[in-house]
């Protein structure tokens, strides 16, 4: 019989505190990043004027930003409460999706994406951080993986449903897709305020401590254990690939197979379903595989997809866009219920994600201003393989980190979603790296 990735067997339920956290988290990851303009932001900034070199370094820009705010958001997010970070980050991100339609121009963009890093970097730790403990407080913590998987699930569906009335929308008024992107943010506030109170919230704000010695606990959690290091390094491949794809280059491929833009919008809703059926669905994966070897296959099917849009056609590309969504949909909740259960109890969870998103963030900077050149040259389809064959080679090197003993067999094999990933957490805690464990 094939057991699944999911709740343990015997998940006990929920208490209608832990309901009404994954309610409101639901209505919050919706709302929040239902962002209006993904599917034309490219077309729409070069309407307004600016060159590829211009957009792509605005987005590398972001992503530098995105590292530094990460810094200091994820330390305040332990000091002051998760809750507290994700009702300031949405006051940010409904400002910031303002902006365009103040100054719809480089600096008008600049700003735009500078003040998304800031409420993005506010929620990115944060988000996961409450929900997790939210639920571990009300002993319901079986229930994360579904939770988080179901909340991208119904913000994907959400954005299948609004993305294609972007087109229309904008012939009545060009600006509509920041309008309503910030008023979704504002509607995120509103479910953030109603988030309840964890216990012993607001604890380690009220001990007077700097932040420095939260920010030295995080590094020291992470060096003395190796597996939350290589399973944050893991998760890079899967952030990095998505991204870029599906941010940057997503209409870039569809205008280089002759797939214009008043199509784009129906596009990108075909992957978010795709996404959003594999997101609510991880239990599907068979766990005769480990969810650390779940992901890095994962990340060779985006890796391969990318390069086989270089050979199809219009509809292949389609198709294989869509291949690649879902590929996402499945990793991402599963390698953030790794990354979670890998951080010992007593540390600065939400510091230790932000470290996590720090790292993606670096890399997508540096991915960013490397395809704004290859595209500004032409060279799209080298971009891509060169994108692909770059992935192999890093997930290479992580297999052989991953067997040559650095990292025990036990811990490399038993992050299974349930008690296996509880133990390897407890033993990484008590510096026990991979001397016992699910093999």
């Amino acid at each position: 019989m094939r057991r699944r990735i999911g709740p343990e067997r015997g998940a006990g339920p929920l208490t209608d505190t832990a309901r009404r956290i994954i309610r409101l988290n639901y209505g919050f990851q919706l709302l929040f990043n239902l962002l209006w303009w993904m599917p034309v932001f490219y077309a729409y900034q070069k309407a307004a004027g600016l060159s590829n070199g211009q957009i792509f370094g605005i987005q590398s820009i972001y992503y530098v930003a995105f590292c530094l705010f990460e810094i200091p958001t994820g330390l305040i997010a332990d000091r002051i409460g998760a809750r507290n970070c994700l009702r300031a980050g949405a006051v940010v991100m409904t400002a910031a999706n303002l902006a365009p339609v103040l100054s719809a121009s480089y600096t008008g963009f600049l700003v735009h994406f500078l003040a998304i890093a800031a409420g993005r970097s506010l929620t990115s730790g944060a988000a996961s951080a409450y929900l997790y403990d939210g639920l571990r407080a009300e002993k319901c913590d079986e229930h994360y993986l579904k939770a988080e998987g179901t909340a991208r699930a119904l913000g994907l569906a959400a954005k299948v449903v609004c993305w294609p009335l972007v087109g229309p929308l904008m012939t009545f008024a060009h600006a509509a897709p920041y309008v309503l992107s910030a008023a979704s943010a504002a509607g995120s506030l509103a479910c953030a305020v109603a988030l309840p109170r964890l216990a012993g919230e607001g604890v380690r704000g009220d001990r007077g401590g700097a932040f420095l010695r939260d920010a030295g606990s995080a590094l020291r959690c992470v060096a003395a254990s190796p597996w939350l290091a290589l399973v944050m390094v893991q998760g890079v491949a899967v952030f990095t690939l998505s991204r870029i794809c599906q941010v940057n280059l997503f209409q870039p491929i569809l205008l280089d197979h002759g797939i214009g833009e008043a199509s784009h919008g129906g596009v990108l809703a075909a992957m978010t379903v795709a996404e959003a059926v594999a997101s609510a669905r991880p239990q599907w994966l068979s766990r005769r595989l480990p969810p650390v070897a779940w992901v890095s296959i994962l990340s060779l099917v985006l890796a391969g997809t990318l390069a086989a849009m270089t050979l199809g056609g219009s509809w292949a590309v389609i198709a294989l866009l869509c291949l690649f969504a879902a590929a996402t949909g499945f990793a991402y909740p599963i390698q953030r219920k790794l990354v979670n259960d890998a951080v010992p109890p007593d540390a600065p969870r939400a510091t230790l994600l932000s470290v996590e998103s720090i790292v993606d963030r670096a890399v997508c900077a540096l991915a960013a201003v490397a395809a704004g050149a290859y595209l500004s040259a032409g060279h799209l389809d080298i971009l891509l393989w060169h994108s692909a064959l770059v992935t192999v080679l890093l997930l290479g090197a992580f297999q052989v980190v991953v067997r040559s003993g650095v990292v025990g067999r036990g811990r490399a094999g038993g992050g299974v979603a349930g008690s296996g990933t509880r133990d390897l957490a407890a033993q990484a805690a008590s510096g026990r790296a991979g001397r016992s464990g699910r093999g």
